[in-house]
């Protein structure tokens, strides 16, 4: 892990000023603790990309092929030929700089390279020297400049600073989207090997074990039997989940990540809690340990990679027989779903539309992919007034809610988290308007760059966020923020450390496992984490 300087030093170097020197005039500085390191030579190897060798971004020689450049040149314009809408946003920026304040990364470092507009200026320059004829005859002038090994290495550098939370698509007068920019970017760099490991390993994990830890199928039950036991610890009641269970009505499928990393362990124990509850009103479900991961590493890859891994979802779906799959607690898994799977994987028809087995809600919004969020499924348990729920329980919290960037801009998903917590939590506070819901602030450490190596570029980046947590702790005494995303669970506690101390991050699900009252269970003193309820403190101490 990094070395990372304290807040008041960090946010001491930030420095918004104009720099003396042009853009194109300022080489590339590699900074320690601001990139992830490269990938192992077997996980490129193991998905199938080129160029797999060992190489150090410090070093003079990234081990690049001879004719590297031409293999960027014919990869530039097979995507340019093949993406309509790649080849309109390099065209129509008129550089406004609508966007330049938005990436939370340039807030927080205050690197003008990170200002969306000039980090797609990079691609953009080498697209106007390649490509247009004004770059061609007028070159630097027209902004066009030729693709040299400094320029290859500022494109790596920068491409992976940026999370793909695509805040700065919603103040673009032209609704250019810099993230879908920041992916055809990566793509290119694939084409030479040149990707971290932080996403190549979890993708060569997902291709092998079905997840991006490389869990195996015993582990991954074996994980599950331990939340059953701490369960049953807390409230008494043994719960059996079933797993690969073939002829079940619903697939559940979750991030990896909540079955084997706090705090999502907490939130999974909420699914599992949920699920036994609503057994006896009708609820057929399974889990799988072979499709046992909902996240989509494939998404900060390539277009390919990631219509392989959105796949084998859908692959176990039909091995299983279910009807309709109902997803966890994920961010990227569900912008991937939600805009990409009609016209990547194509529409899955041989699932029918979901329906609530317990409202009979018809989800309209998943006709074509056939997969619910659930809380979209648990708002309208709530709204049906299907679940016995003690708020009271979650009185010693005071909650905030961070809307996650991809099921917020990506789906649309913005009320029924909301409601959710105002029913299972009697207090909670929103952050300041204009960093949440569609312009929410992004974690800092989405599309592959929750590393260690990285944590200077995961503070900085996560600033704005921290910023906002601030503003409703020291006014409201918010202690707990809630998120709908596994990326955010793993990233939000080390930036709530550091910027925010007294600060802890949730799932929803796991708020409402503890606001709810199973059948049978014992008299309850401990939430999820094992801490006393409120009022409970002696009898936990006993």
């Amino acid at each position: 892990m990094s070395e990372v300087p304290g807040p008041e030093e960090l946010f001491s170097q930030i420095d918004h000023r104009p720099p003396s020197k042009d853009w194109m005039d300022t080489p590339v500085e590699i900074k320690k603790g601001m990139y992830c390191y490269a990938a192992n030579p077997k996980s490129v190897e193991y998905v199938g990309l080129p160029n797999a060798r060992e190489w150090n971004p410090l070093d003079d020689d990234w081990k690049l092929p001879e004719n590297w450049q031409q293999i960027i040149h014919e990869g530039f314009k097979e995507r340019l030929e093949r993406f309509r809408s790649f080849k309109v946003f390099m065209d129509i920026c008129v550089r406004c700089g609508a966007c330049a304040d938005k990436c939370h990364f340039f807030l927080g470092g205050g690197d003008p390279k990170n200002m969306p507009v000039l980090r797609a200026e990079l691609l953009r320059s080498v697209y106007r020297n390649d490509f247009t004829v004004a770059g061609k005859v007028l070159g630097k002038f027209a902004g066009a400049r030729p693709l040299t090994a400094d320029v290859l290495k500022e494109w790596w550098y920068y491409l992976f600073q940026c999370t793909e939370c695509r805040r700065c698509s919603v103040f673009c007068p032209y609704g250019i989207d810099t993230a879908e920019i920041t992916i055809m970017g990566r793509e290119l760099l694939n084409l030479l090997g040149l990707n971290i490991d932080w996403i190549a390993t979890p993708v060569a994990n997902c291709y092998r074990t079905g997840n991006h830890l490389g869990i195996q199928p015993h582990a991954f039950k074996d994980m599950l039997d331990f939340f059953v036991d701490d369960i049953e610890d807390i409230t008494g009641v043994r719960i059996e989940p079933s797993l690969n269970r073939k002829g079940a009505e619903i697939l559940f499928i979750t991030p990896s990540g909540d079955v084997f990393a706090d705090p999502g362990t907490y939130t999974c124990m909420g699914y599992m809690m949920l699920f036994h509850y609503l057994q006896d009103l009708g609820l057929d479900i399974t889990w799988s340990t072979y499709a046992s991961e909902g996240g989509n590493f494939g998404f900060f890859t390539s277009h390919e990679t990631m219509k392989r891994l959105n796949a084998k979802m859908y692959a176990e779906a039909k091995r299983l027989g279910v009807k309709w799959i109902l997803g966890g607690e994920c961010g990227h898994m569900w912008r991937v779903i939600n805009q990409y799977m009609d016209t990547m994987n194509g529409p899955a028809d041989f699932l029918e539309e979901p329906v609530s087995p317990i409202t009979g809600t018809k989800f309209e919004n998943a006709k074509s992919t056939k997969m619910v969020h659930i809380i979209e499924f648990i708002a309208d348990l709530i709204k049906h007034d299907k679940l016995n729920l003690d708020p009271q329980r979650n009185d010693h919290l005071k909650v905030t809610f961070h809307d996650s960037c991809n099921t917020a801009r990506g789906m649309g998903i913005l009320e029924e988290p909301r409601y959710v917590i105002r029913n299972v939590c009697n207090h909670f506070y929103e952050m300041p308007a204009n960093t949440i819901r569609e312009k929410t602030f992004c974690c800092g450490s989405g599309a592959g760059l929750n590393a260690g190596e990285d944590m200077e570029l995961r503070m900085v980046g996560g600033l704005p966020r921290a910023n906002a947590v601030k503003y409703v702790h020291e006014k409201f005494g918010v202690n707990m923020l809630a998120c709908i995303c596994a990326i955010d669970r793993a990233a939000l506690p080390t930036l709530m450390e550091y910027w925010v101390p007294g600060v802890e991050v949730t799932g929803v699900t796991e708020l409402v496992a503890n606001a709810l009252i199973l059948p049978g269970e014992k008299k309850r003193t401990t939430n999820l984490r094992s801490e006393p309820l409120p009022g409970m403190e002696e009898e936990d101490a006993e």
